[in-house]
């Protein structure tokens, strides 16, 4: 194994963690709040590392399936370690463990949190929060795309290590223009999902945290009541929709949106998940009617979201 070779693709990793906790630091900036230095600190020091192997490390025109392992493992436990930075220098109730908790929940998009009260934090470390969220969403498509694209195919090493067999089996289209299609079609999600949440009311911050939230199939929120601080039917009926088509295969979601709708119906995998979430939603309101709820609307309004939220992950 050719530890420079793993050392320069863990660095564009790094790199791309650091311009992120570059953009949280300018929310930081504007607001004046406590996180600005934090996050700034660990934009330079997160940014040194990664740029370090790149400076010394020629580019390689391949590297081998051990190589491959070892970039897409070292990568993720990298971004979890520089995802606690900001955490563990604001302080508060962020010791070393609580800080390395919150940020392999965020880049696994697991949701875990051990905050006791989210709108304490300041917006620049609530925005860096729900990215994690967001880069671990997309994980190995922006890896591939961003780290190795001249790599040949290395690419597809990379991606076969991320991908499930049953997702695999169902690309029909080459590896880089398939990563290309799953990229559109995240970041347009994401898009389309904060749109239709400032159409329903809320503001351009609390519109992108959640989307990043809800595409990532993770759930960290700004508020301490998520979803429910808003009080508000549609912005629940949006995320519930978005949560539904972020668990759908994404090579078929392009294809809907290119015009072959009929390829989402056709699928058996589509139409089970889709029966599945309106049998466990109809159960589950059945069983809140009478002893939470007294009406059925809410009942079901109450059943749906939170099936559909564990159903996706």
């Amino acid at each position: 194994m050719r530890l420079p070779v793993v050392l320069r693709n863990v660095g564009f990793v790094l790199l791309i963690d650091a311009i992120f906790v570059f953009f949280s630091s300018m929310i930081s900036l504007y607001d004046g709040d406590t996180a600005l230095l934090p996050l700034l600190y660990t934009a330079l020091v997160v940014a040194l590392f990664g740029a370090f192997p790149l400076i010394f490390v020629p580019p390689t025109p391949s590297i081998s399936n051990k190589e491959g392992f070892i970039i897409v493992v070292t990568g993720w436990l990298m971004s979890c370690t520089a995802g606690l930075l900001p955490y563990i220098l604001w302080g508060g109730e962020f010791d070393l463990t609580n800080a390395w908790f919150e940020s392999v929940s965020g880049f696994t998009t697991t949701g875990s949190s051990i905050l006791t009260d989210v709108e304490t934090l300041p917006r620049g470390l609530l925005f860096w929060r729900s990215t994690t969220h967001w880069i671990g969403g997309i994980g190995i498509v922006i890896f591939v795309l961003a780290v190795l694209p001249s790599m040949g195919q290395a690419g597809t090493i990379l991606y076969r290590k991320e991908m499930s067999p049953i997702a695999a089996d169902n690309f029909l289209f080459q590896t880089r223009k398939t990563l290309r299609i799953l990229f559109s079609v995240y970041v347009g999600l994401t898009a389309a999902e904060t749109l239709c949440l400032l159409i329903c009311g809320l503001d351009l911050f609390d519109a992108v945290t959640h989307a990043f939230g809800t595409i990532a199939t993770g759930g960290f929120s700004t508020k301490n009541a998520s979803i429910a601080h808003f009080k508000s039917l549609p912005v629940e009926v949006v995320v519930m929709v978005f949560m539904i088509l972020s668990g759908i295969n994404f090579v078929l979601l392009f294809a809907a949106s290119s015009g072959k709708v009929e390829d989402l119906w056709n699928s058996p995998v589509v139409r089970f998940y889709l029966a599945a979430l309106a049998l466990g939603v109809s159960l589950t309101a059945v069983n809140l009617h009478g002893s939470l709820h007294e009406g059925w609307g809410d009942a079901f309004r109450h059943a749906a979201f939170q099936v559909i939220s564990v159903g996706t992950s």
